[in-house]
């Protein structure tokens, strides 16, 4: 008996997994699938890595082998032309004939065009594929000013694909009056806006382009208020269109809008064909996101199975990282009061907006939105869906605990066994418990090969490392927090086996410890934790993935880079302040002092970076670690030598204690401040550590943090004299050094840490680990040994080979990036 044959019309992201889902339940079908784009199935929801060095095989969510291995016949670059429902056959371009007996329309969408007056012109492009994204490169190249049409999510996206692309000015045009006018409101929006301005890029709102000018190429937008911007290049974002074209000659029922109309089946008004993605029309809704389309090809297995599952609509709620700014709505959330009570946080200043509608009687979350801090968000979006009753201060949701208390609500652990945790892959809290309880899976890469959970837009891997960790710690198992795939051990494990067999190479520990050929996440961490031990220059160690500590200084867009030399305590002389004016004018560097008392200069070439710092170590200079997990700066005050409230001389100090510090490699970067009173002018208390002067000598604060999660330091000891002071920083410093996960700054350590700062104290003031002369010892070593990276740098050959923009020129500079005035100075344009 011959095996039923399904169709798969499009082999974009819902098809390939329609495939995929049902080789794995079933294999009783034969299945051939046509393909419009001449690639196998590719990950669209991360096209704009594309601009940042991945491949288009890096994005293929399969080999073309993996077709051939599951028995499905696949082509490539011809699509379907005609379907004839009566003869139950399909016609492809190429002139083949295929009897089906069903039909699987997973045709996708795409771009709209709005109806311009000049939209055909040269220099103006959609934003869906891969070759749209191979044309918009090529344009790149000789354009200066870009806009892209559209402020919804694939807008932004295409923003920061110009961006990344050296494009000087990015410009968004957006009809409505708000950005992401569906997923986020006003407030929301003004604080996004606000956002990606600090990033260079322009905004309009309430723009409606009335026609585009030039001969044959885009020379500029002209909009409906008379208003005009001369661009180069134009992307269009406005949205998408069903693909319905081939249903609509078919005969199938389409919406008035678009759309292949089906029911909960997924059956378009002929039973054989279904339609499932972007292209289905369901109760009026076209689903724009991956997961639902995942959703509704799980359903049409289902059928095909004999299943009775079925579709009734799905929750758009969405996470995402626009341009480095976090983004995330969920729920209702745009319901307002009188319907709802609403919480809102709002913070300018670190460009925070966070809000949640709670219900009447202040039991139930029904939505929100988050804006630059989304760390909430799954645990926020899991307590919209499984209706968990809210904790008695519901604003702790958004604003953490307070007053000392400990977190409030119930947890992960509570949600109920058919929590969805992986809305792309439809993986539920039981199947993740399950896999660690029967399976014995203990790690994120086992629940993704047994599960698939986190392997679709990767947003809910947080959720799963916890529900594996909440199991396993319910289970009364050891819970351990390996660094990753390739290391069977938690980085302070690592530490202690690298330093006991003296090993001094990355794939020497590789070889001895671990399996595979590593990756981006134990690269940089098996690299520090041997710049932490032996103090060796980083950029001698060939295989850190880092691109800051690869080149010895922080890259900025459009691929310039920042020389920021040490300057302890922000006290400099005269002549130094001189050479660093000399230097920035010779290499037209932008200059700003920062809030580390340092003078940072932006828009270095790559290639004059070991001459700029030849000049600035002559003149006495050092490398200041701006780049790399090290320490920082320690701010200072002017303390008792020029203020009338100081008690001692903080300047003089946080020099000694910077000097001291200075390139010492850790986790994560470091901060200090010393103040000369409580006034606190160096703000201490907001640092990795803090000191400030008594009547009596000095107090040490540790584990403070600003940045985007502000955390207070909290007082380790009073009224010390400096030599105690400095045992103490010595030993801290060593302990978290030794013991922290990587890229874990001191605040989050501490919070990790049982027994909190009462144990921490206990190891460093009263040596309850009998540790402490050893931690002063391993410390005293690092400071011994001290070097300042850029000098190894600059005086060795082979070196200063890596920094050039072009290896057959080295002496050329990367011509894309040219500079114009800002403010009297002059400034790195991309």
């Amino acid at each position: 008996m011959s095996r039923p044959t399904i169709i798969v019309v499009g082999n974009g992201m819902v098809g390939y997994k329609f495939c995929e889902k049902l080789v794995s339940k079933s294999p009783g079908f034969e299945v051939i699938v046509f393909g419009e784009e001449p690639r196998h199935a590719y990950d669209r929801v991360h096209l704009s890595e594309y601009f940042n060095g991945k491949s288009a095989d890096d994005l293929s969510l399969s080999s073309r082998s993996w077709y051939a291995e599951n028995g499905i016949t696949l082509y490539l670059g011809d699509p379907i032309q005609e379907i004839n429902r009566i003869t139950q056959t399909v016609h492809s371009l190429s002139g083949l004939t295929l009897k089906y007996d069903y039909v699987v329309l997973a045709t996708g969408s795409s771009a709209f065009v709005p109806d311009i007056a000049g939209v055909e012109k040269e220099g103006v492009f959609v934003y869906r594929t891969i070759e749209d994204l191979e044309l918009i490169k090529s344009c790149a190249i000789n354009a200066k000013n870009g806009a892209v049409m559209g402020g919804g999510l694939l807008g932004l996206e295409a923003a920061k694909a110009l961006i990344d692309l050296g494009i000087q000015e990015t410009h968004v045009i957006e009809f409505a009056p708000r950005l992401m006018p569906r997923q986020i409101d006003s407030a929301g929006s003004a604080m996004l806006q606000s956002k990606l301005k600090e990033l260079g890029l322009h905004v309009h709102l309430n723009r409606s382009t009335s026609y585009i000018a030039g001969d044959h190429k885009i020379e500029a937008l002209h909009f409906n208020d008379e208003s005009v911007l001369a661009v180069d290049m134009l992307v269009i974002s406005a949205g998408i269109r069903p693909r319905d074209e081939l249903a609509k000659l078919a005969g199938l029922q389409t919406g008035t809008r678009g759309g292949i109309m089906v029911n909960e089946k997924m059956q378009t008004s002929d039973e054989r064909i279904f339609a499932i993605g972007e292209c289905a029309l369901y109760e009026g809704m076209i689903y724009g996101l991956v997961a639902p389309g995942y959703e509704m090809a799980d359903i049409v297995v289902n059928q095909l199975t004999n299943g009775s599952k079925l579709f009734y609509g799905y929750d758009m709620s969405t996470k995402l990282k626009l341009i480095g700014v976090d983004v995330a709505s969920f729920g209702d959330a745009f319901i307002t009061e009188p319907d709802c009570r609403t919480i809102v946080f709002e913070d300018t200043h670190k460009g925070v907006y966070k809000r949640i509608n709670i219900s009447l009687d202040g039991k139930y979350l029904l939505g929100g939105i988050l804006i630059g801090d989304a760390d909430a968000y799954n645990i926020l979006l899991q307590t919209v869906n499984n209706k968990l009753v809210l904790p008695p201060n519901p604003e702790n949701l958004i604003l953490g605990s307070r007053g000392g208390a400990e977190n409030e609500g119930a947890g992960i652990m509570s949600l109920p066994d058919d929590a969805l945790i992986c809305s792309c892959e439809a993986v539920n809290k039981a199947s993740i418990c399950s896999a660690v309880t029967d399976l014995g899976v203990t790690g994120i890469d086992g629940i993704k090969k047994c599960t698939k959970a986190g392997t679709g837009c990767g947003g809910c891997v947080p959720l799963v490392k916890d529900l594996i960790a909440g199991t396993m710690k319910a289970n009364g198992q050891y819970i351990k927090n390996v660094i990753c795939e390739h290391f069977d051990y938690s980085r302070q494990e690592l530490f202690d086996l690298v330093k006991i067999n003296k090993i001094k190479s990355y794939d020497l520990v590789l070889d001895h410890f671990g399996k595979g050929d590593g990756c981006e996440v134990c690269k940089p961490a098996v690299a520090s934790i041997m710049s932490s031990l032996w103090n060796d220059v980083i950029v001698k160690q060939d295989t850190i993935q880092d691109s800051n500590d690869r080149f010895l200084a922080n890259i900025q867009k459009g691929g310039t880079y920042s020389v920021v030399p040490r300057i302890p305590g922000g006290e400099i002389t005269p002549d130094k302040l001189i050479v660093l004016g000399h230097v920035a004018k010779r290499y037209g560097l932008y200059t700003k002092i920062t809030g580390g008392q340092r003078i940072d200069m932006f828009g270095a070439h790559l290639n004059d970076l070991p001459a700029i710092w030849e000049e600035l170590i002559d003149a006495g200079f050092e490398s200041g670690h701006a780049y790399g997990k090290a320490l920082r700066t320690v701010k200072s005050c002017v303390g008792s030598t020029w203020c009338r409230f100081g008690l001692h001389d903080s300047v003089t100090f946080a020099i000694e204690i910077e000097d001291r510090y200075k390139g010492i490699r850790a986790p994560h970067k470091i901060k200090g401040g010393v103040s000369g009173c409580v006034r606190e002018c160096a703000e201490a208390q907001a640092k990795d550590f803090g000191i400030i002067a008594t009547e009596k000598g000095w107090n040490l604060y540790i584990c403070g943090n600003g940045g985007s999660k502000p955390q207070h330091a909290q007082l380790l000891a009073t009224d010390i004299d400096k030599e105690t002071l400095v045992k103490y920083l010595d030993r801290f410093l060593m302990f978290y050094i030794k013991t922290a996960e990587p890229l874990s700054r001191t605040a989050t350590w501490l919070n990790k840490m049982e027994g909190g700062l009462s144990y921490l104290k206990n190891v460093i003031v009263n040596d309850s680990l009998g540790i402490a002369a050893q931690l002063e010892e391993e410390m005293q070593s690092l400071v011994d040994t001290y070097h300042c990276e850029w000098k190894e740098v600059i005086n060795n050959p082979d070196l200063r080979k890596r920094f050039t923009h072009f290896v057959n020129m080295p002496e050329e500079k990367d011509p894309s990036v040219q500079f114009e005035p800002m403010r009297e100075q002059v400034k790195a344009k991309w």
